[in-house]
This record gives structure tokens, C-alpha cells and sequence, in this order.
């Protein structure tokens, strides 16, 4: 622990320094404390100390650069407005919040001024919004207060939910978790055709003060039990655009294709697009051929190049509004929810062979050792020479070329497959975190059911695309930066000192020790993960190193990229599904000089600061929307297989019971602590596990079991299951209950346990 001497009178103490960063308005970093007591010279050092301590003890939080008290909201919060209370006042609560470090979401009182300003904004129940602000006294009921600055985003126009039929009119019961105990009063009349049961979509008429709202249905959508439904749920529930204005279709509509006028002529580089074979928008192709440069024997030019979408989406069109509030493409197994107009991203954007399009392109030189020598950024017209899926390309290259391949075999994809392998080694040289999960995929029949769950194989052909693809986001954000232009990164922290020292205790479990000394870099993970590789414990560990890390996201401040070990990093490639790479290209353009289609003159840091909040949470709700979907497909698949056995692993362990993921499917499923054999079980977070009081029977994080499915809920996605496996023997604990008041115990754990369903929680922590 930092402490002070003789010659540092000066200096401010921990609690002052607690003080000024609790109390502090804006953005607080080690530049600003220092700033506030003047601190100088060889005292950085103290400071720097003092607060990688006060993290440690967690006493104040960390993300990137910035710092505010554990457990603490800072002064503006992106936050939901939830619901009114009794008294008629909005609630909000914060769109991020670590429960697992930080405890129940704190709730947020909206203060509205007595006489509000002409133009002030005014927020609603379903609004996101911008907030400023202010702790409250201990003991209140809400921990906040709140004024609106800005609404990000108005209430969605519909509600999705359960219809119950009443003798007069219905109720519908919201499918959002959020929102369940939120009913709406659908009056005699206002039911349309809907069933006892049916899924609908309602729109609310009245929404006052006080009371149940009211809504009208708009549609029935059909039964709950089939898995055409599902994806709409998640749709629904997480407020995503699903349906394009008419001002955006009529944009899209009159679109004209962009010409050569003022880009370069690429049309005659043999470039080519690898992609997934069902996609239909391809925007991102790629070339490479062995440098001529005698002072780079042995080294290649790799291109990459990107659909130019700035081409025409043009900033504060109706186009642009729309895609900068869906944020990103939303993929489910049946459908996709696009970013932008199909017309865009499926035509005039997607670079099919032999149509020209326009495009933002780059062209890097890399040495022999794989490392990047130098680039420059190009706006082209290209033409690409043909369209590969990766198992058809990487077939080729294995020996297996078929009619297409087989001409362009030599002169386009063996360069690649060759640059490739000089990029790697740079890559394993950099060692970035090495994470070996499978993803799996669910194939639906035509009739929107699931066919089966699988893993795809992970090929050298996947690797290759996404290694070019780093390097040329990389390439982004440098440039940006020698131009001193803002830009919105792409950024991930290193993981919070508290999930570290949680992934100590899970790793000590198995016998796996973390290094207490040096500083946390992604080969620490790498060490941890070749030590289990080939054991019992590979998957599990892969699992658990993946929780323990920060979620990725987008900011104008750059704090790097921990996963990829990288010290700056921009998303570039892919500006069709992703509106940060769309803002990215902009940036190029403007910076470059390449047009009229870049950033607007004027644009602020603060306004990059406020969209790279927006499509942060967008992200989010896709990811959150795709994973429930996925949740409620395999809890359909599984519901005609109640009785039937799994072999699986437990993949958490809390005081409710045990989390169970299967290795069938991957699926996530619950056991009730009170349905565990016949002891009373208690939690013990240090070891993460359940012993049993009198036999000493424990269940560990990570061991192997064998379940029963008992219960499917496919609406909530959620399983439960009945133990099969004996856990392990290790002794009896000692001071157990009385035998007289377990029975009565247990039997209120197995009533609390009824109130299905009960689904893990798993958090991802984002794309890279």
C-alpha cells in the first residue's frame, strides 16, 4: 500500500481523494486529481499507487482512463425510464450495471422542474434517456434523483405480449422479464381476434398517472408454441426497430449508383469476397501478392476492401437516423433484423462479382515477420473477380478446387493463404487472448422448427479473413489519429481486479494458481488455458476465463483493446451491419480529403461521446435479444423431451441451486438447491459450491453431471432439472442443523423453487 513520507506534507489523503472523486462532476482520471492538489513529479508516482490500491480494496471503480466510488453511479448515466410509482413519478434505472460486482440495480428518481423551459425535453415510461445525476440520503427509498438532459430514444408504439382472456375485455401479460408485473387492461372490443394465450402486439391507448393503462390489440401474431413467434418476442421485448419508415424505404428507393467520378479505378484487382454460404451482402473483400520492394524480400501487400457506404447514406438523412438508432444489424436463426434498407445493404453496398461498386479500400505492406511496414487508405471503384464461401475457398486450398476455384487457385488464393501465414506469426508473437469456445448453430426446417443443434468446424479460411480484417481496423485507427481527427473506437478493458480475484478462487478449486505479482496482460490467460488444455476442465475454464473479462464497447476515448492486445483499435469493416464502422469511414474521408461525404464540419467530441453510448447499448440489446432467442428455440426443441436425460456441467453455483449447461446442445437449465439429494445444502462462494450439512456431499463449479429434464418454459427460455449425479464425498462439515427444522426449511426452499422459471444468467462480454 502507497504511503507517505516525511517530504510529501502536502499531499492529499486516501479520503480526500475518495471525496474529490465521488463528489467530482464530469469525467475524473489521474490527470484531474492531480490537477485538484497539484500534485507534481516523483508524486505521480504516489498518486498512481494510491489509486491502483483504492481499486484493489474496491473502493473506487475503474473504466479506461476514468474512475468513480465502487458501487457508484457517475454524475451522467445513460439510464431506462421503467415505470411510475405510487405517486405517480417516473423510475429509471442505469442501461449498464454489474450486478454480479455492484448488487441489486439502484433505482433512480426523475425530478422534474416545477416550470419547465420551452424546448426542455419531456421523458415517458420506455424512453432511454440521458441523465444528470445526485446521490441521496441512506435509507431512501430510490438512491438517486435524476434530471433528463437528452432522450436517446421515445417508447416503443407497441407492446408484445400474453393475451388472458376475462370475462370482460383481457389483460395482456408483457413478455419482456422487465416488464411482467406491468399488465396492460385491454377493454370488451379491443381484443381483435385474439385467443386465451395467443401471442399479440397491442398498442397502449392511455397510459396515465394512475392505474392499469389500457391498449387496443394491433395484431395477433399466433400461438406461443410456435417458433415462427419467437424471434418477434426478443424483437418485441428489447424495443428493436423491426420495420423501416417509409422516408427511409423512399431514400433507399431513389438511390442512385455511385460512379467513378473522383475515385480511383480498381476494377481490374482481382479482389474477392469470403463469406458465410448463405450471406447476402458481402462488404469486405480482400487481395494479397508478394512486395517487389527489394527492401522487403520476402514480404506481401495485402488490400482489403469495404463497401462504401457513406456513399449514400449521407449524414442527417432519414437513412442515417434510422441505422444510427438500430445501431447494428440483430441476427436470429430465422431472420435478420438489417441496419440498413435491403436495397443499400443487399445491392447498391454488397460487393457481388463482376458489378462495380464503390469502396473505401486500404493497402498494407507487411514484412517477412508479418508485421505492418506501412499503409495508405484508397476511395475506389472495385470490381470483385468472384464470391467464395470459406469452406469453398479453404477447400481449394486443402485440394479440393472445384469450377470456380480452380482458375484463380494460384494467382488469388494461394498470395492470401501466404500473407496469412506471415500475419500469424505477428499475431502469435502479440499474443493476443486466446479463447477457445465452440459456437454453436441451430438449423430450423422450413417450418421454423428446430432441426439441430451443431458446431460448426473453425477453419484456416475464417482465421485468414478475420486476422485481415484486424489489421485493417488497426490501419483505421492510426490514420485517424495522424490526421488528429476524433473517431470512435473500439475498446476493451482489462478485467476489474474483483473478477480477477473470482477467477482465483475458481481456478484454486482445480488446482490452477494466477500469478499475485506482474501486471495483467492477455498471455496471463493464454498460460492458464494451455495448462487445462486436453483436460476435464478445458471447456469449463474457457467459460470462466470469458466472464472474468470486461465487455467490449464503443468510445471516443481511446483505452485500448486488452483481448486482442492492441493499442488502439477502430471497427471499419464491416459499415453495412454496424454503425460505428459507418462513422469510422466518415472520419476517413473527411480526414483524407476523399469527398463530401464525410463527418459534418463541426462535428464534437461530445456528440461521439453520445452516439458511441447509443450503439454501446444497441450492441448490448442485440446480443441479449439473439441469446433469448436462442434460449427459447432450445427450450421448444427440448419440451416434447420432459423425462428424458442430458449429461452436462455445472456452470454456476448460487444459494437458489445449481446452473446446469448441457453438451448436447449448450442449452443453460437450473436445479433447485431444495431438489438436491436429501441434505440441507449450503453455498460456499469461496470454493463455489453446495455442501451438504450432514454427509458433507459437495457440487462443484465445473464438475460433470447427469440431469433429468423436468420443467420447459420456451416462452422464458428457461429448463429445469433433476440431479442424477452424486456429488462428491469430502467430510462431514460439522454443526449441522437440528434435524427438527430442516424439514420445514427445505419445504420452503421447494415452494420458493416452484415460482418457475428460473433461467441462468450468463453474461457475455461482447464481440471483439
Amino acid at each position: 500500500m502507497a504511503k507517505r513520507t516525511d517530504t510529501q506534507t502536502n499531499l492529499p489523503s486516501r479520503e480526500e481523494v475518495v471525496s474529490f472523486i465521488t463528489q467530482a462532476q464530469g469525467k475524473v482520471g489521474k490527470r484531474e486529481i492531480a490537477h485538484q492538489f497539484n500534485i507534481k513529479g516523483n508524486d505521480r508516482i504516489w498518486l498512481k499507487q494510491i489509486l491502483k490500491d483504492l481499486e484493489i480494496e474496491g473502493v473506487v471503480d475503474r473504466r479506461g482512463k476514468t474512475m468513480h466510488k465502487a458501487g457508484q453511479l457517475p454524475p451522467m448515466v445513460l439510464a431506462d425510464i421503467t415505470k411510475r410509482d405510487r405517486d405517480g413519478e417516473l423510475i429509471a434505472v442505469p442501461t449498464e450495471w454489474d450486478e454480479e460486482e455492484h448488487g441489486s440495480v439502484p433505482t433512480i428518481i426523475i425530478v422534474s422542474p416545477r416550470k419547465p423551459r420551452p424546448g426542455m425535453p419531456v421523458a415517458g415510461v420506455g424512453d432511454r434517456a440521458l441523465l444528470r445525476v445526485d446521490p441521496l440520503k441512506p435509507g431512501d427509498i430510490h438512491r438517486y434523483s435524476g434530471r433528463v438532459t437528452k432522450i436517446i430514444a421515445k417508447k416503443q408504439a407497441q407492446v408484445l405480449g400474453i393475451f388472458r382472456a376475462m370475462p370482460e375485455g383481457g389483460r395482456l401479460i408483457p413478455v419482456d422479464k422487465k416488464s411482467r408485473d406491468q399488465e396492460l387492461q385491454i377493454k370488451p372490443g379491443d381484443e381483435g381476434e385474439a385467443q386465451d394465450g395467443d401471442l399479440i402486439a397491442v398498442s397502449i391507448v392511455k397510459h396515465g398517472r394512475f392505474g392499469l393503462p389500457t391498449a387496443k390489440v394491433k395484431e395477433r401474431l399466433g400461438s406461443v408454441k410456435s417458433e415462427k413467434a419467437v424471434s418477434l418476442i426478443a424483437i418485441f421485448a428489447h424495443n428493436i426497430p423491426n420495420e423501416f419508415p417509409k422516408a427511409v424505404l423512399d431514400e433507399a428507393a431513389t438511390a442512385k449508383p455511385a460512379t467513378l467520378d473522383g475515385r480511383e479505378d480498381w476494377r481490374t484487382l482481382p479482389l474477392v469476397t469470403i463469406d458465410p454460404p448463405d450471406a447476402k451482402d458481402h462488404d469486405d473483400a480482400v487481395h494479397a501478392v508478394p512486395d517487389e520492394d527489394p527492401n522487403n524480400p520476402g514480404g506481401f501487400i495485402v488490400t482489403v476492401a469495404i463497401a462504401d457506404v457513406s456513399a449514400y447514406v449521407r449524414p442527417g438523412s432519414a437513412m442515417d437516423g434510422q441505422a444510427q438508432e438500430r445501431g447494428n444489424s440483430v441476427y436470429f436463426p430465422d431472420r435478420v433484423v438489417p441496419m440498413l434498407p435491403e436495397r443499400i445493404s443487399n445491392d447498391l453496398c454488397s460487393l457481388r462479382p463482376r458489378e462495380d461498386r464503390p469502396a473505401l479500400a486500404v493497402r498494407m505492406v507487411i514484412g517477412p515477420d508479418g508485421r505492418k511496414i506501412r499503409h495508405s487508405f484508397h476511395r475506389v471503384m472495385m470490381r470483385s473477380a468472384e464470391k467464395l464461401s470459406y469452406q469453398q475457398a479453404q477447400a481449394a486450398i486443402d485440394g479440393r478446387a472445384d469450377e470456380v476455384t480452380t482458375p484463380i487457385l494460384d494467382t488469388i488464393l494461394k498470395p492470401l493463404w501466404a500473407a496469412y501465414g506471415l500475419v500469424k506469426k505477428a499475431r502469435d508473437i502479440r499474443e493476443p487472448l486466446f479463447l477457445d469456445l465452440p459456437e454453436r448453430k441451430i438449423v430450423l426446417k422450413p417450418d421454423g422448427t428446430v432441426d439441430r443443434v451443431y458446431v460448426p468446424e473453425r477453419l484456416e479460411a475464417h482465421k485468414l479473413i478475420e486476422e485481415f480484417m484486424i489489421l485493417a481496423n488497426v490501419a483505421a485507427a492510426e490514420a485517424l489519429e495522424q490526421a488528429q481527427s476524433d473517431l470512435i473506437y473500439r475498446v476493451h478493458d482489462e478485467p476489474s481486479l474483483e473478477k480477477m480475484r473470482s477467477l482465483s478462487e475458481v481456478l484454486a478449486s482445480i488446482g490452477v494458481k494466477i500469478p499475485g505479482q506482474g501486471p495483467i496482460r492477455p498471455e496471463l490467460f493464454n498460460r492458464i488455458l494451455r495448462s487445462v488444455d486436453g483436460s476435464e476442465h478445458q471447456l469449463f475454464i474457457n467459460e470462466v476465463v470469458l466472464r472474468s473479462q470486461s465487455q467490449a464497447e464503443y468510445a471516443a476515448e481511446n483505452y485500448g483493446h486488452f483481448g486482442l492486445n492492441l493499442k488502439r483499435y477502430a471497427h471499419f469493416t464491416s459499415p453495412i451491419r454496424r454503425y460505428a464502422d459507418l462513422i469510422v469511414h466518415r472520419a476517413l474521408v473527411s480526414s483524407l480529403k476523399f469527398g463530401k461525404d464525410g463527418l459534418p464540419a463541426g462535428t464534437t467530441r461530445a456528440e461521439l461521446i453520445e452516439i458511441s453510448a447509443k450503439i454501446s447499448a444497441a450492441e448490448r440489446r442485440a446480443m441479449a435479444a439473439e441469446r433469448e432467442t436462442i434460449d427459447r428455440l432450445i427450450a421448444h426443441f427440448l419440451a416434447d423431451r420432459i423425462g428424458a436425460t442430458f449429461h452436462g456441467q455445472i456452470s454456476g453455483v448460487s444459494k437458489a441451486g445449481l446452473f446446469i449447461k448441457l453438451n448436447e446442445t449448450g442449452a443453460d437449465g437450473f436445479v433447485p438447491a431444495a431438489t438436491i439429494g436429501n441434505d440441507y445444502y449450503r453455498y460456499d462462494e469461496v470454493t463455489h459450491s453446495m455442501r451438504g450439512e450432514d454427509t458433507g456431499e459437495t457440487y462443484r463449479l465445473g464438475d460433470k453431471v447427469e440431469v433429468k429434464l423436468v420443467e420447459a418454459a420456451p416462452v422464458a427460455g428457461a429448463l429445469r432439472f433433476e440431479l442424477l449425479t452424486k456429488g462428491r464425498f469430502t467430510g462431514k462439515t460439522g454443526g449441522g442443523r437440528k434435524g427438527a427444522k430442516r424439514p420445514a426449511r427445505r419445504a420452503k426452499a421447494a415452494e420458493a423453487s416452484a415460482r418457475f422459471p428460473t433461467r441462468v444468467k450468463v453474461k457475455w462480454r461482447g464481440r471483439a
